[in-house]
């Protein structure tokens, strides 16, 4: 519902200012979290249908919801955080992954874990799923162990690799870089967050 919920919320953002001005439809926030706008009355306030194609959405996010769940096995998630990394000269996709997961995990600090913010969950008992999106023909080249490294603590419970990144020209071949052309490697990832 959460996912659904934010996309709800960015559409509440994108809706035209007049409806943005009734005090009922402002008010109205997502049932567990009051915080997010949610457009259920938006039907009752404004011409436009929401029988629609928002539903078709809550649908297919309610879905994704329910994969992601069943993708994170035996971990209650958290949070999610991304990263997108490259390599510019060298052509090494580990690299690239590398910098993909420092980039997801370096503006965070997670003291809830330390602190015995969760009750009944040490920090021992923090578990990491990472989820790269790696250009197809490099993934054979990957190192998952060297990507693994990244993380200083929790349990890694698995690192998936799916199609994604990306190969592009740098511009230039840089041979004093060890660059064998002038592809650029880009990594996407994802690292879900729990217990």
């Amino acid at each position: 519902m959460a996912l659904a919920a934010a996309t709800l919320c960015h559409f509440y953002a994108a809706a035209p200012q007049h409806l943005l001005h009734s005090e009922r439809h402002r008010n109205c926030g997502h049932p567990k979290n009051p915080t997010i706008p949610f457009l259920f009355y938006q039907s009752t306030i404004s011409p436009i249908s929401t029988s629609g194609p928002i539903r078709a959405v809550i649908t297919m996010e309610a879905d994704q919801i329910d994969a992601a769940a069943a993708s994170t096995g035996p971990m209650k998630l958290l949070f999610v955080e991304m990263g997108v990394g490259y390599d510019q000269h060298g052509q090494d996709i580990t690299a690239a992954a590398m910098r993909a997961c420092r980039d997801a995990i370096s503006s965070n600090s997670i003291p809830a874990f330390r602190r015995g913010s969760i009750p009944g969950v040490s920090f021992g008992e923090m578990k990491l799923q990472i989820k790269l999106g790696v250009p197809h023909s490099l993934q054979q080249s990957l190192d998952i162990d060297r990507v693994k490294s990244v993380f200083p603590y929790g349990k890694i419970l698995d690192v998936e690799v799916v199609d994604g990144g990306l190969i592009c020209s740098s511009g230039v071949q840089v041979d004093e870089m060890g660059d064998k052309n002038d592809d650029c490697y880009v990594v996407n990832a994802a690292v879900y967050v729990g217990y």
